[in-house]
């Protein structure tokens, strides 16, 4: 399903988007198996049932005030599916169903590179950070960071006048930290703030993956200019890696342990960062054109999915017994129960509706 959708469905995007047991990967098989959804959230009840509990729906007043108030903001709701949704997050698996946008949304449409580093950075990072993105917005390309005190805030204050998208881990609203407000408000007017939460939601520990992943998706690359170990910086270099973007890193002092990261990026085939030719010379052979698409993208159901039901009942005890506690692969569940892989994936979805599976990174499911 491609294409702006009307009001109606927009609504029933944002509302089977926010239900408690639809994750981005439910929500691709459920469009991909009910073609919209509307048509989705009148079948999942009957799915999460025979999955062996009610469906909860987010309530359509509520997604109603959620539009309106991302509206009152001057934004937008965009969905995956529609043109101006931004075609890195449209290639990944799984794609964020939605994201609300305040500011600039044509800037979404531009090649992007991230910079990203440490909070606590040092004076030398900052100045690197923001000649880096001066210089590389000046090349064409917009700046993707996670307005974070450090090295995020001096990335985006140097690409204002060329073009920056500020990934926030709460709602497009939502100031964090307190102290970048001035940043956030000329980013708001002359670039773009992007968030999967709901307008209103503070930003919590658990956020920040989340739009961790969306900074490395959004561009062609991640430049990580400093970050000490097990950092966020070092996540979101992993989350690029993982969906087939550039790494790159800036060298570091070995006697720093804001650097020790970065020089570990750099060991493990990172390309080393000393200024913006270096990732230009990179990245000039894939700008401009789409993004590959992942290996593994969520299954279009055929015509058969009436029979991938009646093999589902059939197989259930079997599929409930192979799950735990211990997250499982997907592909190790079909093995062990010699079924089809519509029928297992049907099952996990039932299951899954009725909130009683738990999907995790990797293709893999436990019990709820």
């Amino acid at each position: 399903m491609t294409g702006v959708l009307d009001d109606a469905e927009k609504l029933a995007w944002l509302r089977l988007a926010r239900s408690p047991s639809v994750g981005p990967v439910t929500f691709a098989q459920l469009i991909a198996r009910f073609g919209t959804a509307a048509a989705a959230l009148r079948e999942a009840p009957r799915l999460a049932l025979r999955g062996g509990k009610p469906f909860i729906a987010f309530p359509e007043a509520d997604a109603s005030r959620e539009l309106q108030r991302i509206e009152a903001l001057g934004g937008r709701l965009l969905a995956a599916c529609e043109p101006d949704f931004p075609p890195g997050l449209a290639a990944l698996d799984p794609r964020p169903p939605v994201i609300s946008v305040i500011g600039q949304p044509h800037l979404l449409r531009r090649d992007m590179i991230a910079i990203v580093g440490a909070r606590n950075a040092s004076a030398l990072a900052r100045k690197f950070a923001q000649t880096l993105s001066r210089e590389l917005g000046e090349a064409g390309l917009a700046i993707a960071s996670g307005l974070a005190r450090g090295i995020d805030a001096a990335a985006h204050e140097a690409a204002l006048a060329q073009g920056t998208v500020a990934v926030v881990a709460g709602g497009v609203d939502i100031v964090y930290p307190p102290e970048n407000d001035a940043l956030y408000r000329a980013i708001a007017a002359q670039g773009v703030i992007l968030s999967e939460m709901p307008p209103g939601e503070a930003p919590q520990a658990r956020h920040f993956p989340r739009r961790n992943r969306l900074i490395s998706g959004l561009a062609r690359g991640v430049v990580v200019v400093e970050a000490a170990e097990r950092s966020g910086s070092l996540i979101t270099a992993n989350y690029a890696l993982e969906q087939g973007r550039e790494v790159f890193a800036v060298p570091g002092s070995p006697l720093d342990p804001r650097a020790k990261g970065a020089n570990r990026l750099i060991r493990e085939g990172a390309t080393l960062t000393e200024s913006a030719e270096d990732v230009l010379a990179v990245l000039r052979p894939m700008l401009a054109s789409g993004f590959s698409e992942p290996d593994s993208r969520v299954p279009t159901p055929p015509p058969t999915a009436g029979d991938w039901d009646r093999e589902a009942d059939r197989i259930r005890p079997r599929i409930e017994a192979a799950l735990g506690v211990t997250p499982v692969e997907i592909d190790e569940i079909i093995r062990q129960t010699g079924a089809s892989p519509g029928a297992v994936l049907t099952a996990i979805l039932e299951l899954e509706l009725a909130g009683r599976c738990r999907r995790h990174p990797g293709n893999r499911v436990s019990w709820a």
